[in-house]
């Protein structure tokens, strides 16, 4: 799998760009805040439906204008696809596959498959459980829609629920037929949050369970000397720890046990006024020798692990027969040489890989490749737009 072309119009500082790319390394040189960042973002959100950088799409559409467009010709096998989003800001995207409107946005996933290691990918380690419910949830959105669909479910019931929590206080105090309609009502909220719920876990599980083995086998490449890793899924639903496993997750016993918890916790979640059980506050342990990376890891390790959970990743997709573009965002600079060698040798193997820098020279000579330069011009009104470079037109 390989793009062959990408086109932006008004996306983050592009006005309009259109990119030809080959099965090789490409890198893109500039300077920070030239928006080199920006190509590999549009190419990963053509294939997660996601930001790595921010969760509000309204970021993605260049100031001044009201839509953004982002398109990529993808090659799977000899088989041409183009695939576009339109980006509005408020109203829900409009995705088209070789021009034919699709019915919804999720339904372009698994077109392009991506797998994008970024400086913030430190937060995979050291961050909120979120930065590492995001990687699982982009990861299972690669395999097709389904899980997306389950998670649009789940968010859209939560949301629901929630504002049911917020109001629910004042009925229970006023008691007669206004609580037992929150009563209910709450028990309708519960079984499909329960519901869903159990299809994002189970799905979650079985990602972490098939990547497990590529990430451990990845990490003591990279650090031979260190401790073991281990991977597992921590579900907030009571004392119940639901760990990768060896077997797929049982989704029936997962619905079960959020179905009890959420009875369980019905009191404190009305006095606290939200919801308190489910996906949503769910968290995967990244553990060194038995102990929670998080804050015990060195910082060395902890690169060492972030970079062991990209590379599992692409051996997770090569597994299912497709080989994704692997996207490196200004990455070498902050690896030290025996990490930025183990990476360098990474992105010779795979088919294609587009890589941003700010300094040429932080990357490695061996990867090869083209390089195109970027630069900014004004837009007229104190702004700045971005370029591509001439060959030998300065930045």
């Amino acid at each position: 799998m390989y793009v062959r072309t990408l086109r932006l119009r008004d996306f983050r500082s592009w006005q309009e760009v259109r990119v030809e790319l080959e099965p090789e390394p490409t890198i893109f040189v500039g300077r920070n805040g030239f928006g080199k960042t920006n190509l590999v973002e549009s190419l990963n959100y053509l294939s997660t439906l996601r930001s790595h950088r921010v969760s509000n799409d309204a970021a993605l559409v260049r100031t001044g204008s009201e839509t953004a467009m982002a398109s990529a010709t993808v090659i799977n096998s000899g088989r041409e696809l183009t695939v576009e989003l339109q980006i509005t800001p408020g109203r829900s995207n409009r995705a088209s596959v070789n021009g034919a409107p699709s019915r919804r946005p999720r339904d372009i996933l698994g077109i392009l498959r991506t797998v994008m290691f970024a400086p913030e990918d430190l937060a995979l380690v050291r961050g909120d459980p979120a930065d590492r419910r995001r990687f699982v949830d982009e990861l299972a959105a690669l395999a097709g829609p389904r899980m997306v669909a389950a998670r649009a479910d789940y968010d859209r019931v939560l949301r629901q629920r929630a504002a049911l929590l917020k109001t629910a206080a004042s009925a229970m105090r006023s008691g007669g037929d206004s609580a037992a309609s929150v009563i209910s009502t709450l028990d309708v909220w519960d079984t499909q949050l329960a519901q869903f719920g159990a299809q994002v876990t189970a799905g979650r599980i079985d990602v972490l369970t098939r990547l497990r083995p590529f990430v451990q086998q990845e990490y003591s490449t990279l650090a031979p000397a260190s401790r073991p890793i281990d991977l597992r899924y921590r579900a907030v639903v009571g004392d119940e720890v639901l760990p990768a496993g060896d077997t797929p997750a049982d989704e029936e016993y997962i619905e079960a046990v959020l179905l009890h918890s959420l009875a369980a916790a019905r009191g404190k979640e009305i006095d606290r006024g939200v919801c308190l059980i489910g996906p949503h506050r769910d968290d995967i342990d990244i553990t060194l020798a038995g102990q929670i990376a998080k804050g015990f890891a060195s910082h060395g390790e902890s690169w060492s692990l972030a970079l062991a959970m990209r590379l599992g990743s692409v051996e997770l997709i090569r597994s299912d027969g497709a080989e994704p573009v692997v996207l490196l965002d200004d990455v070498f600079a902050e690896l030290d040489a025996a990490r930025r060698a183990a990476l360098s040798t990474f992105a010779q193997s795979v088919e294609q890989v587009i890589i941003t820098a700010a300094v040429a020279d932080d990357i490695p000579t061996a990867i090869g490749g083209r390089r195109i330069a970027v630069g900014v011009r004004d837009d007229g009104d104190g702004g700045r737009l971005s370029h591509l470079l001439d060959e030998g037109e300065a930045t």
